[in-house]
């Protein structure tokens, strides 16, 4: 027999044995993609692989490299990412409050932004007195889901891995003894760990034509004004508590976009600014309008027209996202690190699935993000995002005094809601403004307050004032 197939038959019986002796699905995923008859393989294919390694070649690579003494002496950037799991009381739509479970006192939890090739070192640390254990499984990570295991209260667990993927990734409480996972993770224990390309993001590319039907292809920046939305569900019986039977049952009580249902609708300010009356409603559901709601208060998300806008997005949650802008089409769909689509209406994410999508709000407008399901969007899955200045409100900002000339966007004035805006990364326009709204708890609101973060339940009723005064004769 030929030496080259006889070393060739030697490799596949190692990997056949491994199969047997260990049941590894990597390895028996291996073999079925080989399941081919020897005899029958053109010799000059065979010798190709024995050429690239074989079998070698994919084997050692299966294992990362995750021992965090190793990892901080690589040479590579590390990123400590510290979270605390604790179990707090929260509010939801109607004025009621359900029992949340968090990462860091928040929903969702806080986002983490990396290169591609960085170290994340991953702290979870449990609180003595927390009413059960917690853990973290962090989907931009490869390695054993041994490391997720629940840590019980009053315990701290660390684990180091390589982000080798660029891409939006999911992280969340994870199970490996927790048997309630889906409890911890629909009662808010989730968020998004960003990891940028090593070589950056791209040009966006989008075509227009001109009268006569002849394609222009316009060409924006890498950079971009960047936003977070992160989809879910809440399950709850009627005094907040978490309720397995209407997840199993798919019956929701409502749907979230970073935690909130409608919370980036407008709220009075901006009835006050485009209505001239607090109490006049702009928008047909507008349940976080008062002052009272202080981090709550719903916010809308303000971008220039003409400006590249990336939105990270994950579906955290049981039902399908179809996600959809009123009024615009997505210009470039990325997931993972591969675009799929360009100049499409809807992208449909699954559950636990990402994209990256890069938009160009060409008019002045007001434009709605929504899932398309219309049970979702009626539950609370809508987003507004207001362009330019749609309203003709820079003229009455600049007499009354609130901004010095007029500005390209609302933001300028009002800034954008911080749970929505990721940390800054390789390409990101840094955001004019960024106000406090969030699913917080007091504690963490008050401490990015002392951090420099608008608190515009204070700020409102200056702007207001300013706003109704009567000018002096």
């Amino acid at each position: 027999m030929n030496k080259k197939i006889s070393m060739l038959f030697t490799i596949a019986a190692v990997a056949v044995m491994g199969a047997t002796l260990f049941g590894s699905t990597y390895t028996q995923t291996q073999i079925s993609g080989q399941a081919l008859d020897i005899n029958k393989m053109d010799v000059d294919v065979l010798s190709q692989i024995h050429e690239m390694g074989g079998l070698q070649l994919v084997m050692p690579q299966a294992f990362a490299e995750t021992d965090c003494g190793v990892l901080a002496d690589s040479g590579r950037n590390v990123h400590e990412f510290n979270l605390t799991g604790m179990s707090v009381t929260l509010p939801i739509m109607g004025g009621k409050t359900y029992n949340a479970m968090t990462f860091n006192g928040q929903v969702p939890g806080p986002t983490l932004r990396v290169t591609q090739g960085d170290v994340v070192q991953m702290t979870l640390t449990i609180p003595e007195g927390e009413v059960t254990g917690h853990g973290n499984d962090m989907h931009a990570s490869q390695m054993s889901a041994t490391y997720f295991d629940s840590v019980n209260p009053g315990e701290t667990s660390q684990y180091c891995y390589i982000a080798e993927s660029a891409g939006v990734f999911k992280y969340h409480c994870s199970g490996v003894h927790l048997a309630g996972m889906d409890q911890h993770v629909l009662s808010g224990m989730y968020g998004i760990a960003i990891v940028d390309p090593a070589d950056g993001y791209k040009k966006l590319m989008v075509e227009k034509t001109s009268g006569s039907g002849v394609i222009d292809r316009v060409f924006y920046d890498a950079d971009a004004l960047e936003f977070t939305l992160q989809y879910n569900q809440l399950y709850l019986t009627e005094d907040g508590n978490y309720d397995a039977v209407a997840m199993h049952g798919h019956q929701n009580t409502g749907t979230v976009v970073n935690g909130m249902q409608f919370g980036y609708v407008p709220n009075m300010a901006h009835n006050l600014l485009v209505n001239g009356d607090v109490n006049k409603n702009i928008f047909v559901a507008q349940p976080w309008n008062g002052l009272e709601h202080k981090q709550y208060q719903s916010q809308l998300l303000f971008v220039e027209t003409n400006q590249h806008v990336r939105i990270f997005m994950e579906n955290q949650g049981n039902e399908p996202v179809f996600f959809h802008i009123v009024g615009e089409i997505l210009d470039r769909v990325t997931q993972g690190n591969r675009v799929q689509a360009a100049a499409t209406e809807t992208w449909l994410l699954g559950g636990s699935q990402n994209m990256i999508v890069d938009i160009v709000f060409d008019e002045p407008g007001v434009y709605a993000a929504v899932n398309h399901d219309y049970a979702a969007l009626y539950s609370g899955a809508a987003t507004i995002f207001v362009a330019g200045d749609p309203f003709g409100l820079n003229p009455v900002l600049v007499e009354k005094g609130v901004i010095p000339a007029p500005v390209a966007s609302y933001a300028y004035a009002l800034g954008n809601p911080s749970d929505a805006v990721p940390p800054v990364g390789l390409h990101s326009i840094a955001h004019p403004a960024v106000n406090i709204h969030g699913l917080y708890t007091d504690e963490v609101a008050s401490e990015m307050k002392d951090n420099g973060v608008i608190a515009l339940w204070e700020v409102i009723p200056v702007v207001a004032e300013m706003l109704t005064a009567v000018p002096a004769e």
